[in-house]
């Protein structure tokens, strides 16, 4: 994983709509970034609700909820469809993403890593689990509201 009090690296892609992302356009607001598997497995979808059903208090943090994986754009707009999932999910096919930021995992898959990234574009915290995918939302909230405190 990346380490934080790092520049967070800035990439392109499209989202599961086929829009442009940049992350460089979020600056001024606080990110979290979660790269996750695989769209439509039981664990990333469990982790997709719980950011979904957590989002109020997140967006109320002034934070945005960007997920990342490998999958391309139509399988995250399937999954973002069927799950009702409100936030970007950035397709990254390429796997380019994954690599910059650390979290290319085996048989090229992203791991379930959450990074949290302040307005100015620094990495605040880096967080793993793949034992509890939920784990990764509370961690988020949390962290956020020490780090704004």
């Amino acid at each position: 994983m990346l380490q934080p009090n790092t520049p967070a690296p800035d990439f392109e892609g499209v989202d599961q709509h086929e829009e442009p992302f940049r992350l460089s356009d979020l600056r001024g607001r606080w990110v979290v970034l979660y790269f996750y598997p695989k769209d439509e497995t039981m664990g990333c979808t469990a982790e997709a609700c719980a950011f979904r059903d957590d989002l109020s208090s997140l967006q109320e943090m002034g934070a945005e909820v960007v997920g990342v994986s490998v999958q391309d754009a139509d399988s995250h707009r399937q999954f973002a469809e069927k799950h009702s999932l409100p936030f970007r999910l950035v397709a990254d096919p390429e796997k380019r993403i994954a690599k910059a930021y650390e979290a290319l995992g085996f048989l090229g898959l992203a791991r379930r890593v959450t990074y949290l990234i302040d307005p100015g574009g620094v990495l605040t915290d880096a967080y793993r689990s793949e034992m509890s995918p939920t784990s990764h939302v509370d961690h988020a909230r949390e962290r956020l509201r020490a780090l704004r405190a």
